[in-house]
């Protein structure tokens, strides 16, 4: 036996029995420490749920608890084995910065996330416009948030576009006021016309008596008097009656003899010049 394989031999005789017993005892801290992990992460998760955090956040935690606590247990039982593991932290927490300021766009998607699950400017199914996009509100996410937009596009909205700028939310109070500008003749009864735009609000049942509608003359114009028609409605609602608002107020004015003017230009001839008004 030649002298390298009798110091092999010699050095498996004196440690290959401690190695054996410091590599079952890393396993066993591997396998029983990874199932605790999962334990107490799944508890943390469900005294949250308990608490009425939101489910995404939950859900969120959970995993993350989990690996953290699984980078513990893979240190531990390194360190049964006998491995150094200070530089392997080191080395860790080097490659970690690194990667942040790699994935700096994500991380401030992933801080915009967390901040809109705790404070929760919207929820799912109410109609927003963030990120300069109108939509209703599909799935909050971490990273992102995905609404449909009216025309049915589903839009994927990052986070931090999300809380970067201003957030209309018009389902937050359940109601929306619908804007219309209604224009008659200088030569018609403005009292009529107010009359019968009125009961065009009265007569449509989506149209609510709390706030009570505005019907007010606005402006007057160069070709007609406007009025300003300001009806509030349920959200679900909005569309529908602006389309059908438009519709029978025209028809109603046509009804009572209304003219809805357009833009003219009145044509005099004095003196044998022709001159424009």
């Amino acid at each position: 036996m030649s002298e390298t394989m009798q110091r092999v031999y010699e050095y498996l005789a004196t440690h290959g029995v401690e190695f054996g017993i410091n590599l079952v005892a890393a396993i066993l801290i591997f396998v029983i420490g990874r199932w605790l992990a999962k334990l107490v992460s799944r508890v943390i998760e469900k005294l949250m749920l308990r608490s009425k955090v939101d489910k995404t956040l939950c859900g969120f935690v959970r995993h993350l608890s989990f690996f953290l606590l699984l980078i513990v247990v893979i240190i531990a039982a390194l360190e049964k084995l006998g491995v150094e593991t200070t530089s392997a932290i080191a080395i860790l927490g080097a490659a970690g910065l690194a990667v942040g300021f790699a994935l700096q766009g994500s991380l401030a998607n992933f801080a915009a996330g967390i901040l809109m699950i705790i404070f929760k400017p919207f929820n799912v199914g109410e109609l927003v416009e963030i990120g300069g996009k109108l939509g209703v509100v599909e799935e909050i996410e971490i990273l992102t948030t995905s609404i449909i937009s009216p025309d049915n596009i589903r839009i994927i909205v990052p986070n931090s576009q999300v809380t970067g700028g201003s957030i209309m939310n018009y389902s937050a109070t359940g109601k929306r006021r619908v804007d219309l500008v209604v224009g008659v003749s200088y030569e018609d009864d403005l009292k009529k016309a107010s009359e019968v735009i009125r009961r065009v609000l009265a007569e449509d049942a989506r149209v609510l008596k709390e706030p009570a509608a505005t019907v007010a003359v606005s402006e007057l114009g160069d070709s007609s008097v406007n009025f300003v028609v300001r009806p509030w409605v349920k959200v679900e609602d909005y569309w529908g009656v602006y389309f059908d608002i438009t519709e029978k107020v025209k028809l109603a004015l046509d009804a009572n003899g209304i003219t809805i003017p357009f833009p003219q230009t009145d044509v005099h001839i004095k003196d044998g010049e022709l001159k424009k008004a």
